[in-house]
């Protein structure tokens, strides 16, 4: 059945993508466009068309198989369908749903473009590691100014139909792409006054000063990935070359950066996160109704979540002063989001309606979920789970957003459960993108899938765990942030420490995010976890030295920095403290370069991974590279840290494993997966994982 079809209407040539689910741009598409559009151009009786698409979307794209397989490369090529466009009869793109990378470089190739007010505009190539290759850098420059395209092209940011309109993306919104979308075109018609082809127009380029590139570099190149800065010069030169010269130099960065680590690596993480939301057992129960047990920080966050996507929220705590303080602090985050044009005052009235607050369970009767975000003490969250249990009807699910206690020991407290998971928040939750969805000894595949289910719905990204210390992230971070503190009991400084891992592309090193989370925090999370410990393995004690100190961190202004104006800036009197530790300990400090601060920092987490692997925690390797994406920030372009493991070299994860397991203990051993993928030269996709 050909995806694409053709009618007249009116003078007007209506030709339709139907291609499911997302109307991608593969070949057996552009064929269809190919000929519809060649037949509208050769047909006297057609005065314009009128491109438009059914299903839930517009067209979201290319074919990231095909291109995988070198098929984009195919004619008709989105470039040619393009071409047939711009030297053809007067045009509309009539967009509902998503117009995403090679959808919206279409439809930048016809006259006009239509929305519907739901509708979204987008570039996000730079997710891939790409830059748009079909004319997208040049002609949004050309059409909105080099201002409107860095901001949208370098993010790869989807833009709501509105602010798509007042940036002069879309000319106007409709109620349908039929009917309204024929009378724009036709109305157009009559005006005659038809304006050329986007490449052609240069008001928008004329005078533009070199300050708003070099100040997109220096921004781009904190993080290391390539193709923001590509981009940034394909949108310089649509600024300073006329529009086949910058189709050409947009075509050869795109080749250049195809087929490179980075795009391999930027894929891969796309496919992992695919692949990480797909459950092969369980149904979902549908989750009208979400109660909330705690009115901190995470409590206050988690429900400004749900909200936010229509879910009703009941946020209870049994001190009415902190439900005041969480009431506040919600109205705040509000106001910010209001004022910044992330919402508007209608839809934040909306979502803060839907947040009722009390200090009574019963207010929990009618819910068909409930989470707990309670202090992380074990005695107070079975507590907790047993009131919820009498609370809830019998079909709700109970979830714990601990980040690292035992939620086998809190169904134990309840008669269901099975019925019990773990929600995993990242702070701050309204904002921050993973929730591992945690499986216990008993929860059931219906209460996973749900779970899942509802984090996708609130625009999540999930990942299904296994019941442990820390689940997958948190368990592996250990390792990352434990490193940092043995480095600098041998002498390695905070700031050299976090200069590293920052020029890798994390966003904040490993010492920062510490004073920033709060030592004193962490202090309390190691106080548990250092039970557990085998006799002959230790925890840095640096982190316990500086709260001992009165240094809690950023909330304090003294950690392993000091603060000012919340800048961090080094403190000798830090430096002491350590050098004191070191010396009480026995430990020698020496210099080291950065290659060995890199190494030791991040191999370690990739040893980890492997024995979360063997024990069934994550399912498979993809899973732990999204839950470090998008829970701590590890560069995307790297393509989280199993991924980067793998290309540098599992042989290197194993020496430096054998290496710090000698000083430090077995738990720095590399693991039995890891020595067999390494001694047998096979990745963890060879190995099932």
């Amino acid at each position: 059945m050909n995806p694409v079809s053709y009618r007249e209407t009116r003078g007007i040539a209506v030709v339709t993508i139907d291609h499911p689910p997302v109307n991608a741009l593969s070949v057996v598409v552009r064929e269809g466009l190919g000929d519809a559009i060649a037949k509208a151009n050769a047909d006297d009786a057609v005065r314009g068309i009128v491109l438009r698409t059914e299903g839930s979307t517009f067209v979201a794209g290319a074919d990231i198989k095909e291109m995988q397989q070198g098929r984009h490369l195919e004619s008709p090529t989105v470039r040619e369908i393009q071409d047939a466009l711009q030297a053809g009869k007067p045009s509309v793109a009539a967009i509902h749903g998503a117009a995403l990378g090679g959808g919206l470089e279409l439809a930048l190739a016809c006259t006009f473009r239509v929305a519907l007010p739901d509708a979204q505009a987008g570039l996000p190539e730079v997710k891939l590691g790409l830059l748009p290759g079909a004319g997208g850098t040049q002609r949004i420059t050309r059409l909105c100014g080099p201002a409107t395209a860095l901001d949208i092209v370098v993010s790869g940011r989807k833009v709501p139909a509105q602010e798509a309109l007042s940036l002069g993306v879309f000319d106007a919104l409709v109620d349908d792409t039929d009917n309204a979308a024929i009378d724009f075109l036709n109305a157009a018609l009559e005006t005659d006054d038809i304006p050329g082809p986007i490449l052609d127009r240069t008001d928008a380029v004329q005078g533009i000063e070199s300050a708003i590139f070099e100040a997109a570099r220096a921004k781009a190149e904190r993080r290391g990935a390539k193709a923001p800065l590509s981009i940034i010069d394909c949108i310089e030169t649509a600024c300073r070359a006329g529009g086949e010269e910058g189709l050409a130099f947009e075509r050869a960065a795109f080749d250049d950066l195809k087929g490179g680590d980075q795009n391999k690596a930027l894929t891969h993480a796309f496919f992992a996160e695919r692949a990480a939301a797909k459950l092969s057992q369980g149904e979902a129960l549908p989750i009208q109704r979400v109660g909330i047990v705690g009115a901190g920080l995470m409590g206050s966050g988690i429900a400004i979540a749900l909200a936010n996507k229509g879910i009703s929220v009941e946020l209870v705590d049994r001190d009415a002063g902190s439900l005041e303080q969480a009431r506040a602090r919600i109205d705040q985050i509000y106001e910010g989001t209001r004022k910044r044009g992330l919402m508007s005052t209608e839809q934040c009235r909306i979502a803060q309606e839907l947040i009722g607050n009390g200090t009574d369970y019963t207010r929990f009767a009618e819910c068909d979920l409930a989470i707990e975000a309670v202090p992380e003490k074990m005695e107070l969250k079975e507590q907790v789970f047993a009131q919820l249990d009498e609370a809830l009807p019998p079909h709700a699910i109970l979830a714990t957003n601990t980040s690292s206690l035992d939620i086998d020991r809190m169904a134990a407290a309840t008669k269901r459960p099975g019925s019990v998971i773990g929600l995993h928040f990242f702070s701050p939750a309204h904002i921050m993108k993973l929730v591992e969805v945690v499986r216990g000894e008993a929860s059931t595949p219906d209460a996973v899938a749900s779970g899942m289910a509802l984090v996708r719905r609130i625009g999540k990204v999930g990942v299904v765990a296994g019941n442990c210390d820390g689940f997958i992230a948190n368990r592996s971070l250990q390792f990352y942030t434990g490193q940092a503190e043995f480095l600098m009991e041998q002498g390695a400084s905070p700031e050299q420490i976090d200069r590293v891992a920052e020029e890798f592309g994390m966003p904040m090193g490993p010492v920062a995010m510490r004073d920033m989370a709060g030592l004193d925090v962490a202090a309390l999370v190691r106080e548990v976890r250092a039970k557990t410990l085998p006799p002959e393995e230790r925890l840095s004690p640096l982190i316990e030295k500086m709260v001992e100190a009165g240094r809690l961190g950023q909330k304090s202004g003294a950690g392993f920095y000091r603060y000012s104006d919340r800048k961090r800036v080094p403190d000798p009197e830090a430096i002491a403290i350590i050098q004191q530790a070191a010396r009480e300990l026995g430990v020698e400090q020496r210099s080291f370069d950065d290659d060995e601060i890199r190494a030791r920092l991040f191999l370690p987490i990739v040893n980890e991974g492997a024995r979360e692997l063997e024990e069934g925690i994550a399912m498979r390797a993809g899973d732990i590279d999204v839950a470090w994406i998008n829970g701590y920030g590890f560069p995307a372009h790297r393509g989280g840290p199993m991924h980067w493991g793998e290309q540098l070299g599992l042989d290197r994860v194993v020496a430096m494993a054998e290496r710090l397991g000698a000083d430090l203990g077995p738990r720095w051993q590399p693991s039995a997966l890891l020595k067999d993928l390494a001694a047998n030269g096979r990745g963890w996709a060879e190995a099932g994982y």
